[in-house]
């Protein structure tokens, strides 16, 4: 063997071999941690972007069930979903959320006004949710989430209400 060759031992593995599933980085805790869900990509990444830009630490899924998977597994302060999805919706996701992380607060989003019987029908079972109508601007949203987290920040200080409280009495119902 020539002093210029080196050897290299690659081992390759079949396409069918390689993990499908997405990695889940779990953020730092020196940040607010915010999840984004939208089944329109460049929406959540958008907004992805916007947020840690302005200190937050965030994470983002492109549907429902997979929100609650990344929900599950890195507790994050805030969840800022759509609510028409294929699939699991935000409603049906925030409601979920509402029970496995009481803390965690929600809000909701959409451009369709087909949303309204789905929020209606969460208001009937008890459930009221932040929501702000697509689009958004940037400076609106990041109000919201300020607003959303220091809501939750003061509750911790000054509040002795139960973790099981329901989200009717965790959330408001703000309408543009």
């Amino acid at each position: 063997m020539a002093a210029s060759e080196v050897k290299l031992k690659i081992e390759v593995v079949p396409v069918a071999e390689v993990p499908t599933e997405d990695l889940v980085v779990v953020p730092k805790r020196t940040r607010p941690v915010v999840l984004i869900v939208d089944d329109e990509r460049i929406i959540a990444d958008t907004l992805s972007v916007i947020l840690s830009r302005n200190g937050f630490s965030t994470v983002t899924a492109y549907d429902g069930l997979s929100g609650l998977e990344i929900a599950q597994s890195t507790r994050p302060d805030l969840v800022i979903s759509d609510v028409m999805m294929p699939g699991m919706t935000g409603v049906e996701l925030a409601i979920t959320l509402t029970h496995a992380i009481p803390t965690c607060k929600i809000l909701l989003f959409s451009g369709q006004a087909a949303t309204v019987d789905l929020l209606e029908k969460a208001r009937e079972a008890g459930h009221a949710f932040t929501t702000l109508t697509k689009p958004v601007h940037p400076t609106d949203m990041l109000k919201r989430v300020r607003d959303c987290l220091s809501t939750q920040s003061a509750k911790a200080k000054h509040s002795s209400s139960s973790p099981t409280e329901d989200s009717s009495q965790r959330a408001t119902q703000l309408v543009n």
